[in-house]
């Protein structure tokens, strides 16, 4: 695929994919809290809102590796704020994709429990069109979540009105699990403008299978679907969550994918134009905007 004409959505405006000339973060969070959802388990650890140890390190991995843009994925329900990602971005030089769209059900809660498709697909609409939490910054991206393998009721009309935008905007979109990514096939997305996150390598490779792509933090994980043959279907990352991830607390941080995962890749034999593909012509290609791709 050539990237000539591609262009990308970020928090500060639409950009040529010829600017991302280096490594990728497809999913992280930069901003979000979780941690008093209603009906599960609280944890006072889920969250993070540390603008200053997050840009620190993104400026530092701009600098070091080439890093210059981050897929954020924190949506309504869970402290997503826009005017802080566009700080972070400015602060770093680093690039920021923001999302739309919906957390798990314990944490958007009435927002999705209380409104049918047609009024949750009209909330990312406005979204997409007019801008996020006040501001004229677009979203890149589409989330949709559930607490579990099984997404509830509420979830799963949050998942059909995210199927609903996405093909109305051919905007991509992110799931965490296989009854979710089942929901948004079955609406009528291309699996080729979905992305699921996974931790058991089978599943990985259905979701391979299907045409979707899989988003990972492991070289393991990235070893098993090169060696099933999906090299085109991997999405890699470091996956920062919460505070604890970051380096500032005693985590990896975002350089845990330069730190771990490539060398480790590197010392399995995996080559300098697998590694590019992984890391950066996929996620350029999920991210492509509607006409570009």
């Amino acid at each position: 695929m050539s990237f000539n004409d591609v262009r990308i959505q970020t928090v500060t405006g639409t950009l040529p994919a010829s600017v991302f000339d280096g490594p990728i973060l497809p999913h992280e969070h930069l901003r979000t809290d979780t941690r008093w959802g209603i009906g599960v388990d609280s944890d006072p650890r889920r969250w993070l809102d540390e603008e200053a140890y997050v840009t620190g390190e993104l400026k530092r991995l701009g600098r070091d590796h080439a890093l210059n843009l981050v897929v954020e994925h924190t949506a309504l329900g869970s402290a997503r704020d826009t005017a802080a990602l566009a700080r972070l971005s400015a602060g770093s030089r680093v690039a920021v994709v923001a999302s739309t769209g919906f957390a798990a059900e314990p944490f958007a809660g009435d927002l999705i429990r209380r409104n049918g498709v047609d009024d949750l697909t009209g909330d990312l609409l406005r979204e997409i069109g007019v801008g996020l939490d006040g501001t004229s910054a677009r979203p890149g991206l589409i989330v949709t979540s559930a607490w579990q393998e099984t997404p509830s009721p509420a979830e799963e009309r949050a998942a059909v009105a995210v199927a609903r935008a996405s093909l109305r905007t051919d905007l991509p979109v992110a799931a965490d699990c296989l009854g979710l990514l089942e929901v948004l096939l079955t609406s009528g997305v291309p699996a080729g403008r979905v992305s699921v996150r996974a931790a058991d390598h089978l599943v990985q490779r259905k979701i391979a299978e299907s045409g979707s792509y899989v988003s990972v933090t492991g070289a393991e994980d990235v070893l098993a679907l090169l060696e099933a043959g999906h090299a085109t279907r991997v999405l890699l990352s470091s996956g920062v969550a919460r505070q604890g991830d970051v380096a500032g607390y005693g985590g990896d941080g975002y350089a845990r994918l330069f730190d771990r995962v490539l060398p480790a890749l590197v010392r399995s034999g995996v080559d300098a134009a697998t590694i590019r593909l992984i890391t950066q012509e996929n996620p350029l290609r999920w991210l492509a905007l509607p006409g570009t791709r």
